[in-house]
């Protein structure tokens, strides 16, 4: 999985008054939770999370705040609810010797026989909750569709990445290939 870095400075006032003026300053408040120590309160550029926030991809996140790293995952993100500013980020603490819990997003692989009959490609997941140590964390689920036909569908039961555990219903679908009305009436037109 890909690190990214943030720069932060810590917070020791938590009023409104300084929150609003972070803001206008293009600066994010944000919270730190996890591991031993308590909640610690900071501030980072808006703009050092735009490769974190606007991509599909999950990061762990390299968060150096006044010297100190330490190595986190992001937990929560609060936007305004016009301009789409990011307002408030929570970040979750990570470490090497405890398994985490987050969303990784799946990446489709190969071109399906269905689809190439014509079937209709339909993808119920875009991400999977999977709980691993940060080390097996992947970058995404990589699931090859090819030899998916009409009517099949692969399920979470089917996926595997060592050192992952998938922590949705073994019989939720992914993805899957459904009939389209071009194919009954091909098969229709067949039998005549």
């Amino acid at each position: 999985m890909k690190t990214i870095e943030i720069q932060g400075n810590k917070r020791n006032n938590l009023t409104k008054q300084t929150v609003k003026a972070l803001r206008n300053d293009e600066q994010v408040p944000c919270v730190l939770y996890g591991g031993d120590a308590e909640p610690l309160h900071f501030s980072a550029s808006l703009a050092a999370f735009k490769p974190l926030v606007y991509t599909p991809d999950v990061h762990l996140v390299k968060l150096v705040v006044d010297g100190q790293e330490r190595q986190c995952i992001l937990q929560d993100i609060q936007f305004h609810p016009v301009t789409d500013v990011i307002q408030h980020v929570d970040f979750m603490a990570v470490s090497n010797d405890k398994p985490v819990t987050i969303q990784i997003p799946i990446r489709l692989t190969g071109a399906s026989e269905g689809v190439k009959q014509g079937g209709k490609l339909v993808t119920k997941v875009r991400k999977l909750k999977v709980k691993a140590m940060p080390a097996h964390l992947p970058d995404n689920i990589n699931i090859d569709i090819t030899p998916l036909k009409i009517g099949g569908d692969i399920r979470v039961r089917d996926i595997s990445v060592d050192g992952v555990t998938f922590l949705d219903a073994p019989s939720n679908v992914v993805v899957g290939v459904r009939t389209t009305r071009n194919v009954v009436a091909a098969e229709g037109s067949d039998k005549k």
